[in-house]
């Protein structure tokens, strides 16, 4: 992965917009690892292959970054992004890492399911 460039991102989640696509999200603050302090407190969020259609899509921010899709009947944001790759699959896979350089948050968008 590399380093969010903000211009080619903007321009890889424009060329999703309008088209059914695929989505996974994560966040997480440690949830696989709280066992090692009971008096953290852990949370997360898990969604994958949640197929919506966005009409707007937008990266904003000076980094760590903030995406949001714009759908019919709301948003769905991430927060937090450091890192983007668009694959060899043709999809957009963008993640954020901790200061420790532990996965905080992914978001990813193809217009096949993630396996």
């Amino acid at each position: 992965m590399e380093s969010v460039d903000i211009k080619k991102v903007q321009e890889i989640i424009n060329h999703f917009a309008g088209k059914d696509v695929y989505i996974y999200l994560e966040t997480t603050n440690g949830a696989y690892a709280s066992h090692h302090n009971q008096q953290f407190f852990s949370a997360g969020a898990y969604i994958r292959n949640a197929l919506v259609r966005y009409e707007l899509g937008k990266i904003t921010g000076n980094g760590p970054f903030r995406v949001g899709l714009k759908i019919d009947l709301g948003w769905v944001y991430a927060e937090g992004i450091t890192h983007y790759e668009f694959d060899e699959f043709g999809r957009l896979l963008m993640a954020g890492h901790d200061y420790n350089g532990k996965l905080a948050v992914a978001l990813e968008i193809s217009e096949t399911p993630f396996e």
